[in-house]
């Protein structure tokens, strides 16, 4: 068997149906052979954003996969691999490798060497006969234990070496792993003494697949749920104990019942301390359960620990404490007396009828015009992320792609692709700005070509809007800040649906015209002609 032959037969044992990628990398060859289908980006972020939103949208048990040619096509896509490190979204990378001979000679780039650093094992092929034993331990790190990019490099001049037959391949376990008992009967007198209890829950709530038993604890203890970015969605925004989520902007009540809380539980978080996440404030008791022990007293001291799956901590924490519920009225009453303020408050930028438009009018006017629990959303980089983020309503688990350790633009466009081909029977959005397209907007034409019928919904008010307070002499000089252009033609040019809407009645017709669209099997773009806006909602 020939080592590409070989390679295509492990993916296809391991269910992949889906390789992401920009050639020349002939695993694309011998993989179509197999019945996987290729995805053919026109640069490679846009191939490892797919690639990670097939791996988020399937709780890590369907792994995205990506692979590029060795050389400028390794170079370009480091980005792409980093940002899946910092969002641990295991993904299968495959980059191509010059020939073992010169693998290793400057200045080829060596993708094992230079990306060791943002993903959680990198290997190259040297012997076709190691091929099942490299990707049983690539895929074994892939499936157990927190999220990365795993990379194995394939050398170019190996692809029809002899692999032993029969190929001794069985796709590996997914396990998980649980906490000590001694510390959850630590954790569950903890919470159960708290006065004012919030739980926060991340995105490893989302890979355990432990929606219900959140769910379940949060109404046992009658406690409030604010979920970080990632972790959006994990709880549903219409439940009477949802706060919201948090990011650089975060609705009120998340604000204030994190201020006021006693004892704050962590599940599936790592509480990274970042700029692109709600600050946890000092002088609280913190219960952490993470499956990464690395995360602990990493950035914020815990008073017990609890290390494993997210499901099994919740199952656990339940099984301790006592079965009867707490009264919830008082708690609730008052998280929805700080909404119906808060909302109040923002209630003429959400309605506003001012043209420009205002990009609040428009995500009013989206989240109360699509099916809520038939869509899939996620922000981009930015104010986008900042707008959406605490005004949109999760109500169905892995209904909104969150992201943003570290944030780059233009990642919006992949995942809903991503999200496209691993829900073909959803509405799948994307909403950026004028500044994102820059940076993948030619990929709208692989959304066409390959038949990704995803809304993407473009804010375009001409301008770097979030860098006017920080660029004020180059804009006042040099215009620095100021960009431009028609964007509902170029989505046209490549091939979709666009449109540019202008004022606030035609926002709802708009909208519903472009999800026609899609049904219709095209991709859409909408571009809003907004104000440079830059409130958000954010409480210090």
């Amino acid at each position: 068997m020939k080592a590409g032959t070989a390679i295509a037969e492990i993916l296809k044992r391991e269910g992949i149906e889906i390789l992401a990628g920009y050639p020349v990398n002939h695993l694309f060859e011998f993989a179509a052979e197999a019945d996987i289908r290729p995805i053919v980006v026109r640069q490679e972020r846009i191939g490892l954003h797919i690639a990670d939103a097939i791996s988020r949208l399937s709780s890590g048990r369907k792994i995205g996969v990506f692979c590029m040619q060795h050389g400028p096509g390794a170079e370009n896509a480091f980005g792409g691999v980093a940002q899946a490190f910092g969002e641990s979204a295991p993904i299968l990378v495959l980059p191509m490798g010059y020939p073992r001979r010169l693998a290793y000679v400057p200045p080829n780039f060596n993708s094992v060497i230079s990306m060791r650093t943002v993903t959680k094992s990198a290997e190259p092929i040297f012997l076709p006969a190691e091929i099942p034993n490299i990707f049983r331990r690539a895929f074994s790190r892939l499936r157990n234990g927190r999220g990365g990019p795993v990379l194995v490099e394939i050398p170019n001049d190996i692809w029809n070496e002899e692999v032993p037959e029969p190929l001794a391949y069985e796709p590996v376990s997914f396990t998980r792993y649980g906490p000590d008992p001694a510390d959850v009967k630590k954790a569950a007198a903890i919470l159960a003494k708290a006065q004012r209890l919030v739980i926060y829950a991340g995105q490893g709530v989302h890979y355990a697949r432990a929606w219900d038993s959140l769910k379940a604890l949060a109404e046992r203890l009658a406690a409030p749920v604010v979920t970080s970015l990632g972790g959006k969605s994990a709880f549903p925004e219409t439940h009477p104990l949802a706060l919201g989520s948090g990011g650089v902007s975060f609705p009120k009540t998340v604000f204030e019942f994190l201020r006021k809380a006693d004892v704050i539980f962590g599940i599936g978080c790592s509480f990274t301390e970042s700029s692109f996440a709600v600050k946890i404030p000092s002088g609280k008791r913190i219960v952490h359960a993470t499956l990464d022990p690395d995360h602990l007293n990493k950035d914020v001291r815990a008073d017990v620990a609890l290390v494993g799956d997210a499901e099994l901590v919740l199952q656990a924490l339940l099984a301790e404490l006592p079965s009867a519920r707490r009264d919830s009225a008082d708690v609730v009453g008052e998280i929805a007396s700080v909404r119906e303020g808060w909302l109040k408050e923002w209630m003429p930028k959400l309605t506003s009828g001012e043209v420009p438009l205002t990009p609040y009018r428009v995500i009013w006017d989206l989240l109360h015009t699509v099916d809520l629990h038939n869509t899939i959303i996620t922000h981009d980089a930015g104010s986008p992320r900042d707008q959406l983020a605490p005004f949109w309503t999760a109500v169905e688990p892995l209904s909104y792609i969150g992201w943003g350790k570290t944030t780059q633009l233009g990642y919006g466009l992949g995942l809903a692709m991503g999200a496209k081909l691993s829900h073909p029977d959803k509405l799948c959005i994307n909403v950026w700005g004028d500044s994102a397209i820059g940076f993948t907007g030619m990929d709208i034409e692989t959304a066409v070509r390959e038949r990704i019928p995803i809304l993407s919904i473009l804010f375009n008010n001409f301008s770097m809007a979030i860098e006017l307070k920080v660029m004020p002499i180059s804009t006042q000089k040099y215009r620095a800040t100021d960009i431009s252009g028609d964007y509902a033609a170029l989505a046209r040019a490549l091939g979709a649906y666009g449109e540019r809407v202008t004022t606030p009645e035609e926002i709802v017709p708009a909208i519903k015209r472009g999800i026609a669209e899609t049904k219709a099997g095209r991709p859409a773009l909408l571009e809003f002609i907004t104000a440079k806006e830059t409130g958000i909602s954010k409480f210090v």
